[in-house]
């Protein structure tokens, strides 16, 4: 049974979701967290990342790292998009058997499932259907990843679980208008419309396409929570079930900032998947739920981008 005295081996603690859990895990106590720099260990090369693990015994590994970006660089870097992550997922979760580990927890994305699915998405319509082809590749790696800690469970008696998180924001994020996802992007474009004046807010597509939206401390506690826990389950949806469509959350984060200005649509652009709003029953019926609200969460979230990023 993990402890605070457990060793936790955290991939990608510097990035949005790998940082919260790190911090999140301090905050509770946890003594032995294991982390490395990408200077340290690049998670691609299968040789340093065996050698980490066969070193270091972690009890625990949490999968945060990973290549991600928004609809622009899923479309533009395919390859290297799904490349990457099957390389590093591959490297991570057979060391991790290798090494003994027992617990893992591999973090994926709700673009897993078909396009056009039957909302809201439980875990057994993965498969029965198409992928949205802007982000195919992410979503074929993630599925060969969850795929992977479903067979070692079967195999070799692991206790690897998968949670598959709706569409995530908070400190830490990624604010790159083309590479980012489409809520810090639009962050970034509120705040250059504030800053010089602009008369008008670009959005991409027709801004009709609905999004599920979770703040990250919600998924890094799921993380946590999920990690101590024997489940019956490998794969388990995490979400909010706070959905809006695109166009409403900016309507959201202008009201939020006091703002008034016109909304032009770029329908050259693409919408991506109409919908992806998940269903929770399973996480919710372990005792997991999310805590932090879209309000809450976005004042967190613009706040550490007046701080950080600008």
């Amino acid at each position: 049974m993990l402890n605070k005295k457990s060793k936790i081996f955290i991939s990608g603690h510097k990035g949005m979701v790998g940082s919260s859990i790190f911090r999140i895990l301090k905050n509770k106590g946890y003594e032995n967290i294991i982390i490395a720099s990408r200077n340290e260990m690049d998670l691609t090369k299968q040789e340093r990342v065996y050698k980490f693990l066969k070193n270091n015994r972690p009890d625990a590994v949490i999968i945060a790292a990973a290549k991600v970006g928004g609809i622009y660089a899923n479309n533009t870097f395919r390859a290297e998009f799904l490349y990457q992550n099957l390389s590093i997922q591959n490297n991570l979760i057979h060391g991790s058997y290798l090494s003994g580990v027992k617990n893992l927890i591999f973090l994926g994305s709700s673009c897993i499932y078909p396009k056009f699915s039957k909302q809201p998405i439980k875990e057994d319509y993965l498969l029965s259907g198409k992928l949205e082809p802007t982000n195919e590749p992410y979503a074929i790696a993630k599925i060969a990843g969850l795929k992977l800690c479903e067979n070692y469970n079967f195999q070799y008696g692991t206790n690897y679980k998968c949670l598959m998180p709706c569409n995530l924001y908070g400190p830490g994020d990624n604010y790159d208008q083309l590479n980012s996802h489409f809520f810090p992007a639009l962050i970034r474009k509120i705040h250059e419309v504030k800053l010089k004046n602009k008369k008008f807010i670009t959005l991409w597509g027709d801004g009709s396409s609905l999004r599920e939206m979770m703040y990250v401390d919600d998924l890094a506690n799921a993380a946590i929570f999920f990690m101590r826990k024997n489940t019956s389950h490998t794969l388990i949806n995490v979400g909010s079930n706070e959905e809006l469509s695109i166009r409403e959350y900016l309507k959201f984060m202008l009201r939020e900032l006091n703002l008034t200005v016109p909304i032009r649509y770029d329908k050259s652009k693409p919408n991506g998947t109409p919908r992806k709003l998940i269903d929770s029953s399973i996480a919710l019926s372990y005792g997991w739920k999310p805590k932090i609200s879209l309000k809450k969460g976005f004042k967190k979230t613009y706040k550490d981008f007046i701080k950080n990023h600008i």
